[in-house]
């Protein structure tokens, strides 16, 4: 009797030790700042120092000889998450019209990219080739290529992604992916191009970061503003005796945060990448960065 009750608790404890086996490694993983990853403070060719959304905040400004990537599991080496947010603080060149990320499996196959310009692109493929062309999800409407500073979180959660745009405009559009999506981090992550491709990322950048799960996109509004304390101007216009009367300082309107949220994680300290090396060959097709015209 003494041995079945024994029996029995070890059958107890089967499916938790299953479930924790089945715990995905990027699961409980620190965000991912991918302009840290890549060096930018280090300011590397192409890249320079410049002024930021707010007086004390530091950007980067990045012209057309820059080359910038590192091998993606570097950045992700327990896996890339299947449901994240990506933040990003960009001004591009008026007009631009080319990508700001992208995510390249070992057999060169372009499973994740942002394209900035008009229209706004999210590009997602996961092992199965999901979603087809005609599904990857377009952001008509909307254009990030006007010269202005724009706060950026992108959401991906199950089978959606949604858009917000400067605490302002919130679109969500379908993202029909596998029920069990993987990306490869075999092959290389490219800021600002794509391969054997012309169109380049110009323009200034101050933040870049990929975080697990999607509350970290809805709580940017409630942690950041577009106006700064202390209101500046690059170029003061000139004085008058009559000053306008100023109106009272909009607050950005507050998004619906998710329930159960989980206190954001500090950014993880990443070494020094490879920002030039790519995998090994015959993990990945090309032996040395290509070149970005």
């Amino acid at each position: 009797m003494e041995r079945c009750s024994r029996c029995h608790r070890l059958l107890l404890l089967v499916p938790l030790v299953l479930g924790l086996s089945a715990v995905p490694a990027w699961a409980g993983a620190p965000p991912v700042d991918v302009l840290r990853a890549l060096r930018f403070p280090s300011l590397p060719d192409g890249v320079r120092r410049a002024r930021g959304i707010c007086p004390a905040d530091v950007a980067y400004r990045v012209s057309r000889p820059a080359q910038l990537s590192a091998p993606t599991r570097q950045l992700f080496p327990g896996g890339f998450p299947k449901d994240f947010s990506l933040l990003t603080a960009v001004r591009t060149r008026p007009g631009l019209q080319a990508p700001l990320l992208t995510l390249y499996s070992a057999q060169g196959v372009r499973q994740l990219g942002l394209e900035l310009g008009r229209p706004f692109r999210f590009l997602y493929e996961d092992q199965t080739g999901r979603p087809r062309p005609p599904a990857q999800p377009v952001f008509r409407g909307l254009s990030l290529a006007d010269g202005k500073w724009h706060r950026v979180a992108v959401a991906v959660k199950g089978q959606s992604v949604t858009l917000i745009v400067d605490c302002k405009k919130r679109v969500t559009r379908p993202l029909p992916r596998s029920a069990r999506p993987l990306l490869d981090t075999h092959g290389v992550i490219i800021f600002g191009a794509r391969i054997l491709d012309e169109e380049v990322f110009e323009g200034d950048i101050q933040e870049l970061v990929i975080v697990p799960g999607v509350q970290a996109a809805y709580e940017s509004c409630e942690q950041k503003e577009l106006e700064c304390e202390g209101a500046w101007r690059e170029r003061p216009q000139k004085q008058h005796s009559h000053r306008a009367q100023r109106s009272p300082k909009q607050q950005p309107p507050r998004l619906h945060r998710p329930q159960n949220q989980e206190p954001q994680r500090q950014v993880r300290e990443l070494g020094e990448p490879q920002t030039t090396a790519y995998p090994r060959e015959g993990r990945y097709p090309y032996t040395s960065p290509p070149p970005l015209h």
